[in-house]
């Protein structure tokens, strides 16, 4: 595979991707150090939040709900067979895609040597958390390099996101949102190729990322530059197929049981499906799980439909990041399952799709409060009577605030795209800072024609 876009754009006269990506990365100057702080220090405070549960809480059922410092991590170095020397996939299935499964081996061998089995967990939650803050570091720089010149400092926003100080820690979501940002960096310097790669990494990560592919599709498409796309998308498969046929042909099974338990998972805490279910809604209440799947499949469909309509209709077209977010969002607002930590996938899109500050404190604000709700939640599911529990009723009044607000932040990126005027980005006189090579491309393909200029 070769990357195409330098070759064209030099045929344009535009810029060499050399100098394109030199004068991205410049937009860090003066500013990484502070960045790094900032995140550093986000992450710091997401590790205190842990530290009732380092004391030992996470071994006392709904002590760690109390305490609000649940997190996967500690729980699946046992689960999933680490402590005893289980190799992921392999050994023992795991709930997770591989590259995932490879940061657990990773930690599990760091810390092998500890004899104490109970320390021995804890420090695996430590080394692990020491990767995913150099993946948050990562995610912070790539978000400034992203927002464009101008506005580089909104990824302080990201670094000191409430939502993602809280949720950082619960899984492994970190190295995906890494991964995704770098992928997007990489297509901002009209890299496409290198782009697929960290693309397919990201999902062999978490999966969400493979609906960003279809949006950047309806971008291209757009534009006509379906050849950068087509590199993209090549790279993304071929990287994604060599992080996991060498697991699938060791143990099928194991490797395996990411992909069928997504079929087989009911409606999840978090989702409006659970919601649904627990309150017995009429019809929507008492779906079964294959006409569960199927509806949430069916809505999503729909939801994208609508988005490439928007796409190629616009009066303009969407910047990658607003569409980005919009994939993302229809993708979990009729998800099966939306757990706390998925803010991390969301909150550098938001900063980048609409950076208006009122819009980013109100999805901080829902995250939280949600945060909050899940674990108290879980204290009266867990060990009713327990202090500091809740019932349904406020735990679904939080539930469906934070699905209230994405889609009023969708709703609001909708009416950025139909009014380009209103977007404060393009108000600045910028096109897409993230847009690489779309970033001031004419239209090839649009469901309606941009208007012409009236003759004199």
């Amino acid at each position: 595979m070769t990357e195409h876009a330098v070759t064209e754009a030099e045929a344009h006269g535009r810029p060499a991707r050399s100098a394109l990506g030199g004068g991205r990365l410049a937009i860090l100057a003066g500013s990484v150090t502070a960045l790094v702080i900032a995140s550093l220090a986000g992450s710091a405070l997401g590790f205190m939040n842990k530290a009732a549960c380092r004391a030992g809480a996470w071994n006392f059922g709904a002590q760690q709900f109390q305490a609000h410092c649940y997190t996967d991590i500690y729980p699946l170095y046992f689960g999933e067979g680490l402590w005893h020397n289980q190799i992921p996939y392999v050994d023992h299935p795991v709930e997770y895609p591989v590259l995932i499964g490879g940061a657990m081996q990773a930690a599990a061998w760091v810390v092998h040597w500890i004899t104490n089995p109970l320390i021995r967990g804890r420090e695996f939650f430590d080394v692990t958390v020491a990767g995913l803050t150099i993946c948050a570091v990562i995610g912070v720089l790539a978000t400034a390099v992203l927002a464009g010149r101008s506005r580089r400092w909104t990824a302080l926003l990201v670094a000191l996101s409430p939502g993602l100080i809280l949720g950082s820690f619960i899984n492994w979501d970190m190295i995906a949102m890494a991964l995704t940002a770098l992928a997007m960096v990489a297509w901002a310097v009209r890299r496409p190729t290198t782009a697929g790669i960290l693309f397919g990494l990201a999902i062999a990560t978490k999966f969400y990322p493979i609906v960003l592919l279809g949006a950047l599709f309806l971008l291209c498409l757009r534009a006509g530059r379906l050849r950068d796309f087509r590199a993209t998308a090549v790279g993304a498969a071929v990287a994604w197929v060599v992080a996991n046929v060498p697991f699938a042909l060791l143990n099928f099974t194991g490797w395996g049981r990411f992909y069928g338990l997504n079929s087989t998972r009911g409606a999840d805490w978090g989702s409006i499906w659970y919601f649904f279910e627990t309150e017995h809604w009429p019809v929507l209440g008492g779906l079964g799980l294959s006409a569960l799947n199927l509806l949430s499949l069916a809505l999503f469909v729909v939801a994208a439909a609508l988005i490439a309509v928007l796409t190629l209709a616009a009066p303009r077209r969407p910047r990658v990041a607003q569409l980005f977010f919009l994939i993302l969002a229809a993708f979990l607002l009729v998800n099966k399952v939306w757990s706390p930590q998925y803010v991390i996938w969301l909150v550098p899109l938001v900063v980048l799709a609409r950076p208006r500050l009122w819009s980013y404190l109100l999805c901080q604000v829902a995250e939280v409060g949600y945060f909050f709700a899940i674990w108290a939640y879980l204290i009266t599911a867990s060990a009713p009577g327990t202090p500091g529990g809740i019932g349904t009723g406020l735990y679904f009044a939080a539930l469906l605030v934070r699905f209230g607000t994405v889609a009023l932040l969708a709703g609001l990126v909708v009416a950025d795209i139909l009014r380009p005027d209103r977007d404060i980005v393009r108000s600045d006189g910028e096109d897409d800072p993230a847009g690489g090579v779309l970033d001031g491309a004419p239209d090839v393909f649009a469901l309606r024609p941009a208007p012409q200029p009236v003759a004199s």
